[in-house]
C-alpha cells in the first residue's frame, strides 16, 4: 500500500510505502510554531520506503536531543511535508496532515505533554 503526502499546492510530494513505523503527536513549542497549531503529528517511515518528488527548501533547527532536524517544505506554498531527524538517520518523518486521510493510523505516543495546551492534552493525551 502506498500513501501520498503533498503540500497545499501539490508540487511537493512524498510517496510512502507500507505502514509507518511510528506515529507521534508532539506538543513541543517548536512543533506548535512550525504547524501554526497546538501540536504536530509525524508518521515515521523507513527512509527506503519514502520517495520524494518536487521542489523543496530546507530549514534546519536544533532539537532538545542535540541532533538537528532538517525540515523540507514547498518553496511555493510553504507547507512542511517531511523532515529528517538526524538522530534517526534511517527514518523520514512525514506530516500526517499532508496525507489528508482521515483513515490514517492514530498516534501511538504523545511527547512534550508539559508544553501542551490543557484543553488539547486532556483530549488527545
Amino acid at each position: 500500500m502506498a500513501r501520498i503526502a503533498t503540500c497545499t499546492c501539490g508540487s511537493l510530494r512524498a510517496t510512502c510505502v507500507g505502514e509507518p513505523e511510528k506515529v507521534s503527536l508532539c506538543h513541543c513549542f517548536a512543533c506548535q510554531r512550525r504547524t501554526g497549531s497546538t501540536f504536530g503529528i509525524a508518521a515515521f517511515f523507513r527512509r527506503e520506503d519514502v520517495r520524494v518528488e518536487g521542489p523543496a527548501r530546507c530549514y534546519t533547527r536544533p532539537s532538545d536531543s542535540g541532533f538537528p532536524v532538517d525540515f523540507h517544505f514547498c518553496p511555493d506554498c510553504g507547507s512542511t511535508v517531511w523532515w529528517e531527524p538526524q538522530r534517526k538517520p534511517a527514518m523520514i518523518a512525514v506530516a500526517v496532515g499532508s496525507f489528508a486521510d482521515p483513515a490514517f493510523p492514530a498516534p501511538t505516543q504523545a511527547v512534550y505533554a508539559e508544553c501542551g495546551h490543557p484543553w488539547v492534552r486532556d483530549s488527545v493525551g
